[in-house]
């Protein structure tokens, strides 16, 4: 058991971290405007799905990412339009999309490939990058010699958002509408399309997120892809608790877990259906210990009504 315990389990751990940093921090901007995006597994879904048809009917990786992160705003945009503007429950919102992307892609798969459960492989994926000097030098090759374009731009999103919500005056209206709209309406920020700001942020980086399980990570689409991975991210947020920093430390421990039970499958004599619960297990686990805890925005998951 204890040589699966290597530097090889990090790297794996990190490449596996990569949609959940995309989708967290997509939900850490829609959380901190107020609205609670319980559909980024649903984005996931639908982004991995149209980025493999994409990238394999263009021969293209790159359009696939970018086909992706269009129907990931898209598809948090109808969220946003149900939950900002209709003020519909979000909860309820967020998982009429999951339910959606349960069903959707199957039926277009099947209609496009005359498969329900799996795409073509993708024979372009994405390129992977090898830093120069690092991937000399032996333990830093393993754990950073090496990776897809989408891991360097997941880890790179960490300070950016950080920077982007804590340091700028766009960061500073959007945690004000999440924290007292009715303040912020009165200091001349428009609510509405401040959230509206928010959702297309977290679907843009959750369908992206999504690619990366069907182009980078993987070759095709195949049914429920993220296994649950949106709902991984939401945990690794609250884990976080609402910070990108503390964030990304609760993806990587859940990719490492992940990562894990990978490896350890055949190695121990466990069935491996228990073996594969380990991750979700680690989130439960996580969540009853933070309940509470986590300094939520104040009217996150509050819908606003604007004063006539």
């Amino acid at each position: 058991m204890w040589e699966v315990l290597d530097l090889e389990l990090i790297a794996s751990g990190l490449r596996l971290s990569t949609p959940l940093i995309l989708a967290a921090l997509g939900g850490l901007f829609s959380e901190r405007a107020g609205v609670v995006n319980i559909a980024l597994d649903g984005i996931m879904i639908f982004g991995a799905f149209t980025g493999a048809v994409v990238a394999y009917e263009t021969g293209n990786p790159w359009f696939g990412l970018l086909a992706a992160m269009l129907l990931g705003g898209l598809v948090a945009h109808i969220h946003g339009i149900a939950s900002i503007r209709y003020q519909a429950d979000q909860v309820v919102s967020g998982t009429a999309i999951n339910l959606l992307a349960i069903g959707v892609p199957a039926v277009l798969s099947n209609a496009l490939y005359n498969s329900t459960t799996v795409t073509p492989n993708i024979q372009l994926m994405l390129p992977i990058i090898r830093i120069p000097v690092i991937s000399s030098i032996p333990i830093l090759s393993t754990l950073l010699g090496k990776y897809s374009v989408l891991v360097f731009f997941a880890f790179a999103m960490v300070p950016l958002s950080w920077f982007v919500i804590f340091k700028t005056s766009f960061g500073l209206r959007l945690r004000s509408v999440g924290e007292n709209p009715e303040a912020a309406e009165t200091a001349g920020i428009n609510v509405y399309l401040m959230r509206y700001y928010a959702v297309w942020i977290s679907g843009l980086l959750a369908g992206l997120g999504g690619a990366f399980l069907s182009i980078a990570h993987g070759s095709s689409f195949v049914h429920n892809i993220s296994a649950g991975r949106g709902f991984i991210a939401l945990a690794a947020l609250i884990f976080g608790r609402y910070t990108p920093k503390l964030t990304l430390l609760g993806c990587m421990m859940f990719g490492i877990a992940d990562a894990f039970q990978i490896r350890i499958q055949g190695v121990i004599p466990i069935p491996g259906q228990f073996i594969q619960m380990f991750p979700y297990v680690l989130t439960m686990i996580v969540l009853a210990g933070l309940i509470g805890r986590a300094q939520v925005p104040a009217a996150d998951g509050i819908p606003y009504a604007q004063a006539k």
